[in-house]
């Protein structure tokens, strides 16, 4: 299994276009990041978890050449804001793209993108399909993947592992039920807004504590704001099993 970091950045903080700090100002590419998204490539199938407002410009970057599905975090603009520009994947597999969320994600997908739900759809518009996948193993393409519900301040957020890779992001909070099904994985993804204490996102410390628990052989930290500091020294800062993930980083699992 492939993975590839689209993004690992997040719409908190200052924009970047009013900024002055070190990290907006960086040449580091490492510390120029999209909104926080995964490809995840098997052999015989290609997924995306999540599509912000970033991922036509992704797509092209990563040169995805085939989408089966969607898996979807949650339904905050900067999780399902480009969602409408799979129409690009529609045109080229003569298919409907399928989307994997929970239930009240959908609604949020139908409110936002509700002309491609229409009953007399325009000429062109994007073609969807909704699947609800509650908080239970499920397969697609005859792969399983376990979601893991975490919260993010009052909100329900469906993380994901594929095998021995889990993916969190944009949770403050993580059940003893929940880290249960996330024990064993042998890569771990998870948010780390920043080092201050956030009232929805882990701090770098509360990601880390997080990590030492679960006790996967590798951790990367995603969904990363300019508040956090510049690649090059937070990485200096890091136990040796734990680094900052940045786009474009590819792994396999």
């Amino acid at each position: 299994m492939k993975i590839t970091f689209l993004g690992t950045g997040t719409s908190q903080g200052v924009p970047v276009i009013a900024c002055e700090c070190n990290v907006c100002q960086s040449h580091d590419s490492r510390d120029k990041r999209l909104r926080s998204s995964i490809l995840v490539e098997y052999e015989n199938a290609t997924f995306i978890v999540d599509t912000g407002p970033d991922f036509r410009e992704q797509m092209l970057r990563a040169q995805v050449k085939r989408l089966d599905a969607i898996l979807i975090t949650h339904a905050h603009k900067d999780h399902i804001g480009g969602l409408d520009d799979v129409r690009a994947f529609n045109y080229k597999q003569r298919t409907s793209i399928d989307v994997y969320s929970r239930s009240d994600v959908q609604e949020s997908i139908k409110r936002e993108f509700s002309y491609a739900f229409a009953k007399n759809r325009y000429p062109g518009v994007p073609k969807i399909t909704l699947h609800t996948i509650e908080n239970t193993p499920f397969l697609i393409n005859k792969i399983p993947i376990i979601p893991i519900d975490v919260l993010h301040y009052r909100i329900h957020v469906f993380g994901y592992r594929f095998g021995d890779f889990t993916y969190i992001t944009d949770a403050n909070y993580i059940s003893d039920d929940e880290k249960k099904k996330i024990m064993g994985t042998k890569v771990l993804v998870i948010n780390a807004l920043r080092k201050e204490k956030h009232i929805s996102h882990f701090t770098l410390n509360e990601a880390i504590e997080i990590i030492s628990e679960i006790k996967p052989q590798q951790a990367y930290l995603t969904h990363i704001s300019h508040l956090m500091g510049l690649h090059q020294d937070v990485e200096k800062e890091l136990p040796a099993n734990i680094n900052l993930a940045y786009d474009g980083l590819v792994i396999n699992v």
